[in-house]
């Protein structure tokens, strides 16, 4: 079963549309954004947010505005992750990373455009005013102390953590944008309820299993491989799946919360194809 290509294309083809700079003061400001907001990747965030709406039997055409968002959103926390007061990375999705090639200082502002864009994009979401305000504030909050931003945190400081710990970092530090990219569009669509039970259920688990796989490639894989530097967390002598409980069982890990994902995806109503896909595609990724 393919990863849906064709809603990949059409995010590639929105993003590439997108422009930031109204001023040649800040040109170059808006081609350092470009620069990692287009580097490539499958948008596995995006795509989530597509694939629900054709799920709930929506045009995906019509979500590009916050599927984009979505990804901007993604790419801010790319660059800031790399900057080298945080795990000092030098590499990303293959090319150097933001503030190798533009600097440290223009790297920051970079992503902090790209969050404030995401923002305003957003609200060019066509539908009903209540409902977009009530998606921005999942996003919002996806991203925010309760969500990313405060993952990342307790992530840096170094704090100590068993298993359900890191569990909990990173339900908030990857999990909460990737279900946060599902859950966005059922508050759109106004899904009612017990809907949208299975569609959470399956997004909770989804960033589980995304942290899982990335840690078990961050050691089988190789620079070439990933597109970035792989062994990063055991040089900041991070807790990872792999470090905790060993690579066999990290895979088994891996392999029961992609079980899961897709027996919450099997109670759902709609056309979860594309769904299933991307949760497959997660499970089995080499890059």
């Amino acid at each position: 079963m393919s990863y849906p290509e064709d809603l990949r294309v059409l995010v590639d083809g929105a993003l590439a549309e997108l422009g930031f700079s109204a001023a040649a003061a800040t040109a170059g400001l808006e081609e350092a954004m470009r620069y990692s907001l287009l580097a490539g990747g499958k948008r596995v965030r995006p795509v989530l947010a597509l694939a629900t709406a054709r799920a709930l039997g929506a045009e995906p055409e019509r979500f590009l505005p916050v599927a984009c968002a979505i990804e901007l959103i993604h790419t801010y926390s790319l660059i800031h992750d790399d900057l080298p007061a945080m795990d000092d990375d030098d590499l990303r999705r293959g090319l150097p990373t933001s503030h190798v090639k533009f600097g440290e200082d223009v790297a920051i502002l970079a992503g902090d455009g790209l969050f404030a864009e995401a923002m305003r994009l957003f609200c060019e979401q066509p539908g009903d005013p209540a409902r977009v305000l009530a998606a921005l504030r999942e996003l919002a909050a996806a991203t925010g102390v309760d969500g990313m931003v405060g993952g990342q945190y307790v992530d840096v400081i170094g704090a100590q953590i068993d298993a359900e710990g890191l569990r909990s970092l990173h339900a908030l530090k990857t999990g909460r944008l990737i279900a946060a990219s599902v859950n966005v569009v059922l508050l759109l669509e106004g899904a009612a309820e017990p809907e949208t039970m299975p569609y959470r259920r399956f997004a909770d688990e989804l960033g589980v299993l995304f942290q899982i796989v990335d840690d078990i490639l961050d050691v089988t894989e190789s620079d070439e491989q990933l597109g970035k530097p792989h062994g990063s967390d055991e040089r900041h002598g991070k807790l990872t799946y792999v470090s905790l409980f060993g690579l066999d069982r990290a895979r088994e890990l891996a392999a029961e919360s992609h079980a899961k994902a897709t027996a919450a995806l099997a109670e759902a109503t709609g056309e979860t194809e594309g769904l299933r896909r991307v949760a497959d595609y997660i499970f089995t990724r080499n890059e």
